[in-house]
C-alpha cells in the first residue's frame, strides 16, 4: 500500500485519526519513524485546518506500534503569532510517538539568508541506489534512492557523513506529512560504519522547517545525516534537507539507540 492509499484509507472522527499500518511500513517491530510522526502531523493539520504554517516539530519515539493504531490531537496554546499542538500516535500497547508541532505565523524580517550552502554533489540520476533491491526493511521499498556521497549500512566504513537522494515512489504524496515521513528515510549516520547486523531505534528527533510551503523537482530531496559522536549504545546526529533547486528547507537532530 503506497503513502496515499494508506492516509486515505484512514478514518477520521472527533479528532482521532485511526488507520491500520501494514506490514509493508513497518520497521522492525514497530511502524517506521517517519510515517508515525507522519501520522501525527496528518492527525493535527485535519483536526485543526486554519492552523498556520509549521515551524518545529519535536518528536519523541516512546515505544512500538503496529497494525491498529490511531493518532489524536490538541491545542495545548494558540497564541498571536504561535500555536502549539500536541499530537500522539497510540498502539494496542499503549503510547507509540508522542509529538509537539509549533505552528507560526510569518512576518516581515530584515533576514531573509540561509547560512548553510547547497553541497555540490552527482543529481540522483547518476546515484547508485541506497539499499539495493530487495534489502533493507520492509518501509524502505517506498522510496526511491540515490547514494550521492557516503556508504551503504554495515559495511564497515569509515564515513560518517552522508548525503542521499530520496522521492517517494508514490508520485501524489507531496504534502507536507509526506516530506516529514520522507525525512527520516535514511539509516542514522553511524550505521555504515557497522560490520554485522543489529537493531537500531530512534529516540528522539527535532526538526525545524525552513520554508512556509517547501516543494521540489520530480520529487527529489537531497538528505544529509552527519554523525557527531556514538557511545554507550547511542548516537547523536544532524539532519538537513534540500530540494532539488539547492533550497535548505529542514534542519534536525536525532537520537538514535544502537546495539552495536
Amino acid at each position: 500500500m503506497d503513502y496515499n492509499a494508506l492516509m486515505n484509507s484512514a478514518v477520521f472522527t472527533d479528532e482521532r485519526f485511526a488507520v491500520t499500518i501494514p506490514d509493508g511500513w513497518m520497521q522492525g517491530r514497530t511502524t517506521y519513524g517517519g510515517l508515525s510522526a507522519a501520522l501525527c502531523l496528518e492527525a493535527s493539520l485535519r483536526a485543526f485546518p486554519d492552523l498556520p504554517p509549521l515551524r518545529s516539530a519535536l518528536i519523541s519515539f516512546v515505544g512500538p506500534a503496529g497494525g491498529a493504531v490511531e493518532a489524536r490531537a490538541q491545542v495545548l496554546r494558540r497564541g498571536k503569532s504561535v500555536t502549539f499542538v500536541e499530537s500522539d500516535l497510540l498502539g494496542e500497547r499503549g503510547l507509540a510517538t508522542r509529538c509537539a508541532f509549533v505552528f507560526g505565523v510569518g512576518r516581515p524580517s530584515e533576514f531573509s539568508r540561509t547560512f548553510t550552502p547547497f553541497p555540490e554533489m552527482p543529481p540522483p540520476e547518476d546515484c547508485e541506489p541506497l539499499i539495493p533491491p530487495g534489502l533493507g526493511p520492509p518501509f524502505a521499498q517506498h522510496f526511491e534512492t540515490g547514494l550521492a556521497k557516503g556508504a551503504r549500512p554495515f559495511t564497515g566504513s569509515d564515513e560518517f557523513d552522508h548525503f542521499v537522494w530520496v522521492r517517494h515512489r508514490d508520485k501524489d504524496a507531496t504534502t507536507l506529512p509526506a516530506l516529514l515521513a520522507l525525512a527520516d528515510m535514511p539509516p542514522p549516520a553511524v550505521l555504515p560504519m557497522a560490520t554485522t547486523l543489529a537493531p537500531i531505534s530512534s529516540v528522539t528527533w527535532s526538526v525545524n522547517f525552513l520554508n512556509d510551503a517547501p516543494k521540489t523537482t520530480d520529487g527529489w530531496w537531497l538528505l544529509q545525516s552527519r554523525g557527531e559522536n556514538a557511545a554507550e549504545g547511542y548516537s547523536s546526529q544532524d539532519m538537513l534537507v534540500w530540494n532539488r533547486d539547492g533550497d535548505l528547507v529542514i534542519a534536525g537532530r536525532q537520537s538514535v539507540a544502537i546495539f552495536f
